[in-house]
This record gives C-alpha cells, structure tokens and sequence, in this order.
C-alpha cells in the first residue's frame, strides 16, 4: 500500500487524475470503476480539464459506478447517474453508453444485482476510484458483522444518511436503501485509488489502514489487496506523521 500526502488540494487533484490519466494514455479502453460524493470532484474537474487539452481521450473507456440511491426518480437532481453526468461524463469524450450505474429503480433489485454483478466481472475493472465514509465504509459497504461480497441492496445507516443530508432538503428526502457493488466486487480491481480529505476522516482512514482488519471497518480490507495508492491531504494524514 502507497500513502502518499498532499499539502494542498490542487495537488491531490492533480496527482489523483494523473495516475488516471496515465492508465488510459497507455490502455485507451481501459475499464473504470468510478465514485461520487464530494472527494472525487477535483480529480474529476482536473481529468475534464486534461481532455479538454487533447492530453487524455476517454472514447474507448468503460466506467461502472460503486452505486445508487433507490427510488430516487431517474431525472432527480441527487442520483449519482445525475452526479456523474453533471461532474464528468457531459465534459469529456466518453461515449455515455459505455457508462454504466446501478439502476436504483429496478422492479427487480436482487435481479439487478445480479446483473451489474455478471457486467463487473465480464470487464475486469483497471482502477477503482474510493472515497472513505465517517463510519469505514466503501461504496456503501456499511460497518457489519458480516459483509456481502457481490453487488446488493443495503439499508443505510443513519451515519450516512446524516452525512448526506447537506445535498437534499431534509433527512426526509434522504433515501434509506442504496446498490453497490459488494467489497468482493471492489477487491476484484487491479488497483485501487482511495482519496480521503479532512481531519474529520483522520481517525477513520488511520484505523482502516493500519488497524486490525474488521468488518466493523469496511476499508480495512483495501489492506488484503496488492496494489492500493491512498491520497491524503494533509488534514487527513494528520495521524499518520505523530
């Protein structure tokens, strides 16, 4: 595992869309596993701005997001295919068909599982892109005494409902289920690039990293796999250099 510290966000960002940027430079239609949420969006906004360049083209790429809201409506403005859209997707060259979330308004969620399952393991992801949540978890893998391995349904815990609430009106409109893809799934990647930012990820991302591995600690696993880079900047590193 590679802890790298930034001092300044400007730098993490750059340093996070390079090493994207570099794989697709080398393997054109390499596979992505994507994130949302606020961490990611300077990375992106830098690999928006490499493409714009002609520095980097993402016509031959594939992307499969970590996961979904469900029963969020398809056009709200909260969905993460809504995210990604607005974030990524409709500022760089990627062929929108290519792109590919969970669909949290499936009739069938357990059949849509499944599906997104068999996709991931069909395109063999090339880089998956986490953040870290307050209470460990990745995608929303939540803290639990027993962990699903594939693609699933999970109920959300209140933790993350609360940390989410600051993009919609209330906890009210804050969904209670999601998809996403199971820790298996994410350990399945042949890198793994996780992004923490702030001091109040300190404590967390320092126990996941260096602690015992637990699923009460949902990235504590990233520890099992062979080849993750973490970008931290310094506020969230701060444990680290004590």
């Amino acid at each position: 595992m590679n802890i790298l510290t930034f001092e300044t966000n400007e730098e993490l960002n750059q340093n996070g869309a390079s090493i994207i940027a570099s794989l697709v430079q080398t393997k054109p239609h390499a596979v992505l596993g994507l994130a949302t949420g606020s961490t990611p969006i300077g990375i992106y906004q830098e690999l928006i701005r490499l493409c714009g360049k002609g520095y980097v083209s993402f016509k031959q790429v594939t992307s499969y997001n970590l996961d979904e809201y469900v029963g969020l409506p398809a056009d709200h403005s909260e969905t993460y295919r809504t995210f990604m859209n607005k974030q990524l997707f409709d500022h760089i060259d990627i062929d929108k068909a290519n792109t590919h979330v969970p669909n949290g308004n499936a009739a069938d969620l357990q059949a849509e599982s499944k599906r997104y399952d068999q996709m991931l393991f069909d395109a063999s992801i090339d880089l998956q892109l986490l953040g870290l949540g307050h209470n460990g978890h990745i995608g929303f893998n939540e803290p639990d005494r027993h962990l699903q391995s594939g693609t699933h349904v999970v109920t959300l815990k209140e933790e993350t409902r609360q940390a989410n609430k600051r993009f919609f009106n209330s906890i009210d409109e804050v969904p209670t289920q999601a998809i996403t893809m199971g820790v298996g799934s994410i350990l399945k990647a042949k890198m793994i690039m996780l992004v923490v930012r702030g001091a109040d990820k300190a404590d967390i991302v320092h126990r996941a990293l260096t602690g015992p591995i637990t699923t009460d600690i949902p990235a504590s696993l990233l520890q099992t796999h062979p080849n993750v880079v973490v970008l931290l900047d310094k506020e969230a590193a701060k444990h680290f250099h004590e």
